[in-house]
């Protein structure tokens, strides 16, 4: 057998690396190769396609049974059924399972094979079951060069001896940390990857486990140290809050390794305690919650061992190598909530996840109080939309939490509006945009709408920078290169808590407005308003009194009419239009403008006895309240006549078109946007109605207008140029047609993507002009390329 079919593959779950380390080392002392899943494979390898390759190898596999592992959900459960397959078809399949935990082997699968246990034995006896099993399906090896240093044997908490190897699982002889939390839960992957990065080979291995409050640093770490306590000696938990302590727990240290004598001053502790941990391995350091990197920096010893970091503040750089500790994958969130709720389906498991943002603090708090309260899922999720921070503030906080999340939130922003004003005003202004990342332009560039305290601040980018930073270091928000992000639970609370709601409320409508682009249709400014619209809908426009913000919330879903993206645009101007002619009156210009954009969007989806109606009341408002040639009165106009032609009534919507253009000349002129918008709309009308070679005239003139005024590849200017291809197809001149055609879509191609609806619209029509010319394989290609439109 070559050496790759001959090493043993160890499969495990996540969650029992501990164990898969400890059967590996045995192994290789006794002279086998092995191959840890997951963990000899390169960086950015695909898992699945791994373990596909190794199952087809001849390999043994080395089966590591527990609960986690025979969870159908889990990646392993096609690694052990592949093999179990493969020793159906092949007795001689080498498959060598052990069963780490007590889980029910008698149905199943497994239930006619012998799996021997390896939990609840000496140390020594479970090497020999592991040695064991392995020799009765694979040869001894020659002896070879040997590991020195057992990792530990993961299932017993025996004393730890002096000397020598330590048995697996013993828990060293000094160490202080708090108990396990049972109700730990996920972060298999997080916490491996923080293992591997320990034992990477650095003179000393610090990680700082940085994130905002809630996200369980503190449980982290501590699940951590408890997982592989059997690889270190030495173990200490410091608590790193208030840095004048901490060179008292460092004595406390050295007094428990009989370093110093006892009432020995701490200058003197420390400095014995540096010279073991110099001198020693297999120690770790735990500092917790440490608020700031250049206070704690003097407490850190050199030496062989390693220490994790647990802070809320992201910049370790030059100290540490800092890990952004995040919420909870879904997955983890709906896992709690179905171990603690084992009635809740995984719709309701989803909502509740998605309400709560995965925050594993949030997540907790809410287990706790649904197990105790039993209340409908719905009824507390209403209470969580209209009383977060109340129902955030109530209860004690789940195991290995100091204190509810809104106390937690509270705590740290008054912590933080006391030492620093600026960041103060920032975080609550931050609170009442979307839970995604917040430009820092949208403060800089209106400086003077800001509050007194951060105006100053916003004018220097390197202090406003450094403002924003404090959000961060107060465990408040994540900082991205983006801007910071706020969890959507933290900025619940910090709205209820806000002393000046009113005032922020306004200052956060007035810089959405100033910072609308000038044109939500062109292409160039999409990625603006994909950044903006999150935060112009968090600042519920529906309800605002500020006409500016109602203007902007319009141009944000004419944005998204311009994409193509109808299903969200509709519901967005249905709410819009409602709620404004509910609260200001059908006759106010919010609500006229939101009955344009609402019609407009009815047409695109087809609904086009609604856009109808819609647009026929428009223009009798505006008439009434502006007169014939009002600009909003020629947009409502043009509005109705484009609704006329989609249902057919060409005559009607030519004259109308005709007016609105003669109008629109005499008032804007010639080259005006609104202007060329009717012109390329009666040349519509005009084709539709057979006249053609007028449809020709004016499309050409008005494609040439608009490649002048706004270029060859803005949006209208394609329209333009798709119109003059139909015409010029009519009139029998279908080369230059296509030649048009190729052009226009290849330009929305790159201009829009191949998903918009112009662009299909594109390609329908090449392909139709293509057929007309016999070039039939060219348009079949075509038609494979864009298949849901033709």
């Amino acid at each position: 057998m070559d050496g790759v079919t001959s090493r043993i593959l160890i499969s495990h779950a996540g969650r029992d690396r501990a164990w898969a380390e400890w059967a590996r080392w045995h192994l290789e002392t006794a002279g086998y190769t092995t191959e840890l899943d997951g963990v000899d494979w390169a960086p950015g390898t695909n898992a699945v396609e791994a373990m596909d390759e190794a199952l087809r190898r001849d390999n043994p596999m080395l089966v590591l049974l527990s609960s986690a592992y025979l969870d159908p959900e889990r990646l392993t459960t096609d690694a052990w059924t592949a093999r179990l397959a493969q020793r159906r078809r092949d007795p001689d399949a080498k498959l060598i399972p052990l069963r780490i935990e007590n889980v029910d082997l008698h149905s199943g699968l497994w239930a006619p094979i012998v799996v021997p246990d390896v939990f609840g034995l000496s140390p020594d006896e479970a090497a020999t079951i592991l040695i064991d099993a392995v020799r009765r399906v694979i040869d001894p090896p020659p002896a070879g060069t040997l590991p020195t240093v057992p990792p530990s044997y993961p299932d017993r908490t025996v004393p730890a001896v002096s000397g020598g190897p330590r048995p697996p699982g013993s828990l060293p002889a000094v160490w202080n940390l708090a108990r396990r939390n049972p109700g730990f839960t996920g972060r298999d992957e997080m916490l491996n990857r923080l293992h591997a990065s320990l034992r990477g080979g650095s003179r000393v291995a610090v990680q700082a486990l940085h994130g905002m409050g809630g996200v369980g640093k503190t449980q982290l770490a501590l699940e951590y140290a408890h997982r592989f306590a059997g690889e270190y000696d030495l173990i200490w938990w410091i608590p790193a809050e208030q840095p004048e302590l901490i060179g008292d727990h460092l004595a406390t240290l050295a007094q428990k390794l009989r370093l110093v004598p006892a009432g020995a001053v701490t200058p003197d502790s420390v400095e014995a305690l540096w010279d073991r941990l110099r001198r020693t391995d297999r120690w770790l350091l735990l500092f917790d919650n440490a608020e700031n990197r250049d206070q704690l920096a003097p407490w850190l010893p050199d030496g062989p061992g390693h220490l994790l970091i647990t802070s809320r503040d992201p910049n370790w750089t030059g100290v540490a190598q800092a890990v952004d500790v995040d919420v909870f994958a879904r997955s983890e969130s709906t896992g709690l909530l179905h171990k603690h709720l084992p009635n809740v389906s995984d719709a309701d498991a989803d909502r509740l996840a998605e309400a709560l943002g995965d925050l594993p603090l949030a997540v907790g708090q809410a287990v706790d109080l649904l197990a105790e309260t039993r209340l409908p899922i719905d009824t507390y999720l209403h209470d969580l939309g209209t009383h977060a921070a109340d129902l955030m503030g109530e209860g004690r906080p789940p195991n290995g939490y100091p204190l509810p999340l809104a106390a937690t939130v509270t705590l740290s922003a008054g912590r933080l509006c006391a030492a620093d004003p600026a960041a103060g005003e920032l975080l609550y202004l931050c609170a009442r945009l979307g839970p995604e990342p917040v430009p820092p332009d949208l403060f800089t560039a209106r400086p003077d709408l800001l509050p007194a305290p951060l105006q100053e601040s916003a004018r220097r980018p390197v202090a406003f920078g450094r403002v924003m930073a404090q959000l961060g270091r107060y465990g408040l928000a994540r900082l991205t290169d983006s801007g910071p992000v706020l969890h959507r639970l933290v900025q619940a609370v910090l709205r209820d808590a806000d002393v000046d709601a009113a005032g922020h409320r306004e200052v956060v409508e007035e810089l959405l407005s100033a910072a609308k682009p000038d044109n939500g249709s062109h292409p160039r400014w999409w990625p603006r308003w994909t950044v903006l619209l999150p935060h112009i809908l968090a600042a519920d426009p529906a309800a605002t009194t500020n006409l500016s913000l109602r203007v902007t919330a319009n141009a944000a879903v004419w944005h998204l009419m311009a994409r193509g993206e109808y299903g969200t645009a509709l519901p967005l101007a249905e709410q819009f239009y409602e709620e404004w002619k509910a609260r200001f009156g059908p006759d106010e210009d919010s609500t006229l403008i939101s009955a344009n954009t609402l019609a407009l969007v009815y047409r695109s989806v087809g609904r086009y006895e609604q856009a109808r109606e819609l647009d026929q009341d428009s223009l009798a408002r505006e008439r009434r309240l502006h007169g014939d040639d009002h600009r909003n009165t020629l947009v409502s106009a043009s509005n109705l006549a484009a609704v006329l032609h989609e249902l057919g009534e060409y005559e009607r919507a030519r004259d109308l078109d005709q007016d609105t253009l003669v109008r629109r000349r005499r008032l804007l002129g010639d080259d005006h946007n609104d202007t060329l918008t009717s012109a390329r709309n009666l040349a519509g009308d005009l084709f539709m109605l057979g006249e053609y070679e007028r449809a020709r005239e004016l499309d050409e003139d008005t494609l040439a207008r608009r490649r002048r005024v706004l270029g060859d590849d803005h949006p209208y200017t394609l329209s333009s140029a798709g119109g003059l291809a139909a015409d010029l197809h009519a009139l029998g001149e279908s080369e230059r047609a296509c030649e048009l055609e190729v052009d226009t879509l290849a330009r929305r191609r790159r201009v829009l993507g191949d998903d918009h609806p112009d662009t299909r619209r594109s390609a329908v029509n090449l392909a139709w002009g293509l057929d007309t010319l016999g070039r039939h394989a060219e348009a079949d290609e075509l038609r494979r390329k864009f298949p849901s439109e033709t």
